[in-house]
């Protein structure tokens, strides 16, 4: 056995966006879709790669994997629930980013609730309901823009956060 100084899987030719996307981290939401009435339709997938546009209506843009079974979901019902996860989620997000075993599959993992717009995830604090307005492929991905038809905003706590392949968090401070 040889014991190395360097990462065995650390890619010999690291792709420069890829790394300047990890370092602008941000929140960790979990995108899910998929008919109400029939749960073996449903999908979500773990995406810290979206931004609120305000207006009236506010949107909510998002890059996903276009071969991801939620953007078939998304692409077959035109809506989706996007909650925004806390600390207490982070095995849940691995779950749905395809980096941890979900024996029974990804939505046994944690309670989730039919909602018109899809599965929604239970306890979630913070949680919008929206509709597809467009997908449009942008390099790599699908960027997703959706009407929020909906908006649950609750305290976050402890928000799970995403940054250079690690999951963080940050203590909220108090109001006042």
């Amino acid at each position: 056995m040889t014991i190395h100084s360097t990462h065995p899987f650390a890619d010999p030719d690291p792709d420069p966006a890829r790394r300047l996307r990890g370092r602008l981290g941000g929140a960790v939401s979990l995108w899910t879709a998929g008919e109400p009435e029939e749960t073996r339709g449903w999908a979500g997938l773990t995406v810290s790669s979206l931004m609120l546009a305000g207006g009236e209506p506010a949107r909510l843009l998002a890059l996903v994997d276009p071969d991801s079974d939620l953007a078939d979901a998304v692409a077959r019902t035109g809506r989706a629930v996007v909650s925004l996860l806390s600390w207490s989620h982070r095995d849940l997000a691995e779950v749905f980013a395809g980096q941890a075993p979900a024996p029974g599959g990804p939505f046994r993992t944690a309670a989730f609730e039919r909602t018109p717009y899809g599965p929604g995830l239970v306890g979630a604090t913070s949680r919008a309901l929206v509709a597809v307005e467009s997908a449009v492929e942008v390099g790599w991905s699908s960027l997703l823009t959706c009407v929020i038809d909906e908006l649950e905003v609750g305290d976050d706590d402890a928000p799970l956060l995403h940054r250079r392949g690690r999951y963080s968090t940050v203590s909220a401070p108090s109001p006042g």
